[in-house]
Order: C-alpha cells, then structure tokens, then sequence
C-alpha cells in the first residue's frame, strides 16, 4: 500500500512527490504538468495533445531515436497521455537506471526543439490519427456525447482537436502555449518505487533550475450556464447502434465522489453489475455494456456506454433507464452493497502493488487536491458509505433534464427521437 509517501515544494514552486517501496526493483516517475485540453482556446483544440507529440521528437542533444534507445535500451518502458486538466510523461525502469532515464525525460520536458520537419510530420500522423477514431463508431459516439453534455466548451471538444485547428497550428504558436504552460510551478514530478526522497529532490532539483515563470491557465468555468443538449443521434450504416448516455453531475472536489464510486460499480463497472447481468445476461441485447465516470475540477459526468443490437436498441434503452430508476428508488441490497464495496477496496489494494498505479495515484492526488489521499483514508470513507447514501445520491443526480443521449445507428428515425425523450422524462 501507499505508506511512506513526501512531497516537497521547490523554491520555484515545482513539486517533488514520491512514495518509496524498498522491496521492489523498479521505479516509474513521471513529469506532469497541469496543461490539458481546456486550458485552450477554440484556435487552439488539440495543442496539448500535439506538444505531447512533439516532445518525443528530439531536443538539442537527443534526437527521437536517442530517447526512445536511452530508456527501452535500459529496458525500461516510455509513454506520454493527454487529458483534459493535465499532461503526463512517465517511464517504468529499473532502479538503477533510474537517474539517467529521469535525465532523459527532464531534457524532453525542458529542451524539446520542436524540428520543423517532425512537426510536420506529427501533424500529418496526428490527422490521420484523428480519421481513424472517426471509423470507429464506439470512440464517436463518446465525442458525440461529449459535445452534448458541455455544448460550445473546451471540455465538450475530443482532446486530439480537429483537423482544421491541427492544420492550422504553426511552430510559433506551439512555442508560445508551452512557454505560457510548461513551467515549474505548473509541474510536478512524482515518483513511486525503490528511491529515497531526499535524493529525488535533490536530483530535480539539479535538472531543473528554471525560474518558477508565471503559468497562464486559462480555465472557462462549466457552469450551469454552459449549454447542454439532449440528443444527439446519427445515422450511419454499421452493424450496431452504439449508445453513449451522460448525466451531467458535480466536480473532483465534491464529497460525494465516494458514494458514486459505489453506485458506478453497482450500476456498471463490472460483470456483477446490473447492466452488465441484465442487459446482456438476462436479455442478450449486448455485448460490450458499462457505466464510468469523469470527474473534473467543477463538473463531471456519469456515463453508460453500450454497443447494441441494432433492431432491438430501443428495448435496452428502456432497461438502462429502468436501472438508473431502481438506484433511485430502492436501497441498494446489503449483500449488494457488500460486493460492491470489497470490489473499489480490492481494486484499490491490488492497484497499489503496481509502482505506475501508485505513480498515478500521487500524481492525479497532488494536482487535483494538492496534497495525496491516502488509501486508507479512501478505504476508511468507502467503508462506511450505507445504501441510504447511494440512493440519496441517486435521486440528487439522475435526473432527465441532465442527461445526453448520443447513438451512432444504421437504423434511427423521428419515432427514436420521441422515444428517448419519453423515456428520460421518467428520470
């Protein structure tokens, strides 16, 4: 489990985090830093994602081949993500090749030079990349859904962009974005594994003497006042109807995250759920049915995705909106509520034995709450949550009127349409 885990604030306001595991032989670390894809204007959909490219492609000693050589080389692992409030490079290596692989991620996060050839490169990959998700009706349906719940906002647009506004980017704009963004005090390097947290300080601190700088975080609130729509369906010959269904709720910082873990798993998390049992055990409507969640810093949703059977989509619509009701309507079993909580508790157990699941956890921890939630503090709030607390819940957030619809279907018309919306009123 996470148990001796410190964190240190550099005098130029970046953070060093780490939690130190002795008995293990590996570390993963990882640069993040707090630049996503709400932090850009509508020119700039996708500039995130596109410097997280960028940075793999060579600084001004290292070209792409070097970095990738310095740490698989060392038998070590490297990747990168993009989300909507942050940006991460991490890397999984041995102990002992520790220092150099951190050396070698330090110079990416510091001295990318962005060659202009590479960049063009990336954009066309990038683009291509971006026409690839759009032949895949599971991934559109989310981005459908997306743009529904948060309309005409930075959080309702596919982190990847689009191909006008990755098209459009030039070097100087992509300069400027990661000047503005990729500073010490919008940063923080988290480690998790067989290290001492004096000498990771010590070494960052060595690597990167940059001045704090001033970080720009331009972050449009999601209010109330941000518009959402209800449908948003669309034709398309395929074999199924995908369905992605969101239910606008609260932010990461709301107490009630703890229930709603909960009530994710009861509903769809998993195979016990009573999506997964009834839609696809009872009905066989379904292959692929699941419910999730996304928190962000004053908004989030709860999502059901389900790929269905195209002539027989309207009845597991009806199931779904059925189960959502249950939740509302009758305490979730105490047998139930039993396996639903050893499920978030073993999950979060067997998650910790992983260097990079713990590398996560700080880092998500250090740049959503500035400080690191212990698991036995999360263990200790879940422990006690009843099923009173889920059903409040339940009655607090599914309500029709905050709720999106998206499908991709080959077979849709007006009567889907009239359908769906009687169906939501019943939320």
């Amino acid at each position: 489990m996470l148990m001796d885990v410190e964190c240190t604030t550099l005098t130029n306001g970046l953070r060093v985090v780490t939690s130190s595991l002795p008995h293990v032989e590996s570390v993963t670390f990882g640069i993040w830093i707090g630049a996503g894809g709400r932090h850009e204007s509508n020119r700039q959909a996708g500039m995130s994602h596109f410097i997280e490219h960028l940075l793999f492609k060579g600084t001004k000693k290292r070209s792409a081949k070097d970095i990738t050589v310095a740490i698989e080389g060392r038998g070590g692992y490297l990747n990168a993500f993009t989300q909507e409030e942050n940006t991460c490079y991490y890397a999984r290596v041995a102990y002992d090749k520790l220092w150099y692989a951190l050396e070698v991620l330090t110079d990416m996060y510091l001295n990318a030079s962005l060659p202009p050839d590479e960049l063009e490169k990336e954009r066309g990959v990038i683009i291509e990349e971006i026409m690839m998700y759009k032949d895949q009706p599971q991934h559109m349906v989310q981005e459908i859904l997306t743009d529904a719940l948060w309309k005409n906002h930075p959080l309702g647009r596919p982190i990847i962009g689009f191909p006008k506004t990755v098209a459009a980017m030039t070097r100087r704009d992509i300069s400027e974005y990661r000047a503005r963004m990729y500073v010490p005090c919008n940063t923080i390097f988290a480690f998790a594994g067989k290290v001492n947290h004096t000498e990771c300080v010590r070494k960052v601190r060595e690597l990167v003497k940059r001045p704090s700088g001033t970080s720009l975080r331009r972050e449009r609130p999601a209010s109330s006042r941000v518009k959402q729509r209800t449908l948003a369906l669309q034709t398309k010959d395929i074999e199924q109807s995908h369905l992605a269904m969101g239910i606008r709720i609260f932010g990461k910082n709301d107490r009630r995250r703890y229930p709603l873990r909960l009530l994710n798993t009861v509903l769809g998390e998993n195979m016990s759920s009573r999506l997964f049992q009834v839609v696809r055990e009872q009905h066989g409507l379904a292959y692929s049915v699941h419910s999730s969640f996304q928190l962000y810093k004053e908004t989030g949703a709860l999502v059901v995705s389900a790929g269905l059977d195209r002539k027989r989509h309207d009845k597991a619509f009806s199931l779904i909106i059925k189960e959502l009701n249950r939740l509302k309507r009758r305490p979730v079993g105490s047998r139930e509520l039993k396996r639903a909580k050893d499920y978030v508790i073993g999950q979060l157990r067997l998650g910790m034995e992983s260097t990079t699941y713990q590398m996560m956890w700080l880092g998500e921890n250090i740049m959503s709450y500035g400080r690191v939630i212990l698991p036995s503090e999360t263990i200790k709030i879940i422990s006690k949550i009843t099923a009173s607390d889920i059903r409040d819940l339940a009655e607090t957030i599914i309500k029709g009127a905050k709720t999106s619809v998206a499908m991709i279907s080959p077979d849709l018309s007006g009567k889907d349409e009239t359908r769906i919306r009687k169906e939501l009123s019943s939320l």
